[in-house]
């Protein structure tokens, strides 16, 4: 690849991709709404180039895909903003059209699969959401193939699980590891007890540049799971013991969810996405690692005892109650 944009560059995906294509030698462009971020997260590195955009602004996001031959959008929204990821990739794509950009590599969740048919689901499950959330990101991907069938980008889709690592502050995990390190109770919403799945941050990066690397890949949906289902207890007590501390947690139903929802907008919004964690969609990406030829899949023991580390240079925790 000639250059790359990472639209959305400064959120937990945008730099696990980062050092992926610094180490491989690709220039890339960092794309956010923040310059002072962007300079913070890749002023240090050698391929990287700053560039602040607001990509509602369609003007703005034309000028970040200017000269570039890959984008690869990673832009993450907080629940109560979901409505926005068609609208923005409406704009994105109608400027990367404008701008000549070859291909558009799309970083997607679960939700479009809605409630699982199958204990693991493939990239062949049916895309039927019940959930808003579930429907904005199923026309957000509806809008990149839509491109792609139309040949005026060639575009591709790459479904995460839940994450957890460094940066992933947005994530249903790292307030667990927050709690431990603070010594306090974790947070579960939903069932503690039932199939989940993770994955660790760094590990996406280099399946995705591996991904927008090949022509044979564009023109479809990819999955990447984590290393195997674990479930919300387990994942937690191993953060906890990784601290020599014995796990503290507290599960909020549906019933919880709602009422403490009057008082806080995203605990509101996760109140339509329990449905993850009663009928938990567990990744089949069988497809991913027979065509790349297998994939780095970090261990939950490692990959806790990384964010930890990661963490700790980051907070200030206070002292251990005696």
């Amino acid at each position: 690849m000639e250059k790359v944009a990472l639209f959305g560059a400064a959120g937990a995906i945008g730099r696990a991709v980062a050092p992926e294509l610094e180490r491989r030698g690709i220039p890339f462009r960092a794309v956010g709404r923040s310059r002072q971020r962007l300079e913070e997260s890749f002023g240090h590195l050698a391929h990287a180039e700053i560039v602040p955009a607001d990509l509602a602004d369609r003007r703005a996001a034309g000028e970040a895909a200017r000269g570039i031959e890959t984008i690869v959008y990673c832009v993450g929204l907080p629940y109560p903003s979901h409505a926005l990821h068609p609208a923005l990739m409406r704009t994105t794509l109608e400027a990367a059209v404008s701008a000549g950009v070859a291909r558009l590599v799309l970083v997607s969740s679960v939700y479009a699969y809605g409630v699982p048919r199958s204990a693991r689901v493939a990239e062949d499950h049916p895309r039927q959401p019940e959930t808003r959330k579930g429907r904005y990101r199923k026309e957000q991907e509806d809008l990149v193939l839509e491109a792609h069938r139309q040949n005026r980008i060639r575009g591709l889709i790459v479904r995460l699980p839940d994450f957890y690592g460094p940066h992933a502050d947005n994530s249903l995990a790292n307030p667990i590891f927050r709690a431990a390190l603070a010594n306090k109770t974790a947070n579960w919403p939903g069932p503690a007890g039932a199939p989940h799945e993770f994955v660790f941050v760094p590990d996406t990066g280099p399946v995705i540049v591996d991904l927008a690397l090949r022509d044979d890949c564009y023109g479809e949906s990819w999955n990447c799971g984590g290393p195997g289902e674990i479930s919300a207890i387990d994942f937690i007590s191993r953060v906890y013991r990784a601290l020599g501390r014995e796990p503290k947690y507290r599960s909020a139903g549906r019933g919880l969810l709602k009422m403490l929802g009057w008082f806080d907008p995203v605990l509101r919004e996760l109140v339509e996405m329990l449905y993850l964690q009663e009928t938990p969609v567990i990744l089949d990406d069988s497809k991913l690692v027979t065509r790349l030829g297998g994939v780095r899949k970090t261990s939950y023991d490692e990959g806790i005892r990384r964010t930890l580390e990661w963490m700790r240079t980051r907070l200030i925790v206070p002292p251990r109650c005696r």
